[in-house]
């Protein structure tokens, strides 16, 4: 048996295991802290952008929420029209003297929705954003699925039926929406076209039907292309990179705003302002450090004990 500074008298086992639980809760507010004062400081320190003169790379958005042209979602849950939604279904499990809320659905919509400011408009790619929505609804029901079938009635269907809850979170269309994310603009003549790296990708596709080939570039008829006749295909197939050049130069400007492609870049969607948003992340590392403080030393009070 180990003794705790006269305090606790533990099992090897019992010791190791709560040590490492209350050093691992250390831990975890740590990050939590750190991670949360982090993005409230991107936030404060980013300036707002206009779609039309955002820079390429992370930058902060604001704009409205809409559909751009798509009919809404509908949530699964509570089935709201909405562009975005996440959604959690708890069962409530009793075992012994413990009784907790397990998750047994949960999900979020991928599908991008518009922003759009007074210059223009974003397509918002939402996988993967860490994301703050105002709207969140929560209740409770007797079905996993609160849009199923019909309740159990009767008081025995009463005391066996189980219990769970619901949590729907969403973003309405029309409301102002918080960005902070990786920009990128394709189209309108702005991408640099690999006009080689095109003709050579021609010259395979016409390699596919060798016979065709033939057809069109051999001109003696031996049923073999020589230098002169490979010489013709490969200004032919540049004649046809610069088609797809200049096709490519006539595509619509589209902006779109995504996850940063290096880790530690945040990823931040949210339809409170900028101001509430940045005092919900300080609020959240004031816990995590109120967490460090009291998990920190009660860990190192084990650990020396």
């Amino acid at each position: 048996m180990i003794d705790v500074h006269g305090v606790l008298l533990l099992s090897p086992a019992n010791y190791y295991l709560l040590s490492s639980i209350i050093t691992a809760v250390a831990l975890a507010c740590l990050y939590f802290m750190l991670t949360r004062l982090r993005r409230a400081r991107w936030l404060e320190d980013t300036p707002t952008s206009k779609v039309r003169s955002a820079a390429q790379g992370l930058v902060e958005l604001q704009g409205t929420l809409d559909a751009g042209g798509h009919t809404q979602l509908i949530s699964p849950l509570g089935e709201i029209d909405c562009l975005w939604y996440r959604f959690r279904v708890e069962e409530y499990r009793r075992s012994g003297k413990n009784n907790n809320w397990h998750t047994v659905e949960q999900g979020s919509s991928d599908r991008p929705f518009l922003l759009r400011d007074d210059t223009g408009s974003c397509w918002v790619m939402p996988s993967g954003a860490e994301v703050h929505p105002r709207h969140c609804r929560r209740w409770e029901g007797s079905q996993r699925w609160p849009a199923g079938s019909s309740v159990k009635k009767g008081l025995l269907a009463t005391l066996i039926r189980k219990r769970y809850r619901y949590t729907e979170e969403w973003f309405a269309e029309g409301e102002l929406l918080y960005a902070l994310g990786w920009f990128e603009s394709r189209g309108g003549g702005r991408d640099e076209f690999d006009r080689q790296a095109a003709a050579r990708q021609v010259i395979s596709g016409w390699k596919a039907d060798y016979d065709d080939l033939l057809t069109r570039f051999d001109r003696n008829g031996d049923g073999e292309l020589d230098m002169q006749e490979w010489e013709r295909v490969r200004q032919a197939a540049a004649g046809e990179a610069g088609r797809l050049a200049r096709v490519d130069g006539q595509r619509p400007l589209v902006h779109a705003l995504g996850k940063p492609p290096r880790r530690g870049l945040p990823f931040i969607l949210s339809d409170h302002h900028e101001e509430d948003l940045a005092k919900r992340l300080r609020r959240g590392a004031f816990l995590g450090l109120v967490g460090l403080v009291i998990s920190a030393p009660l860990a190192c009070w084990f650990w020396v004990g």
